[in-house]
């Protein structure tokens, strides 16, 4: 698995996304006006899954 970090950057920006690590589920939280699609395909390609919540 590659890290996500390059994916969503790209995706939604580097200041528009974090990963709350202290959380066992790794809770993403994205602040952008991209379609939500765009955002699970970043993070699928990066070898994770992802659903919104």
């Amino acid at each position: 698995m590659a890290k996500v970090t390059p994916y969503l950057n790209e995706s939604v920006g580097e200041d528009n996304w974090k990963v709350n690590v202290n959380d066992p589920s790794k809770i993403l939280t994205v602040v952008s006006e991209k379609d939500r699609a765009k955002v699970i395909d970043a993070v699928e390609r990066a070898g994770y899954k992802a659903e919104e919540l």
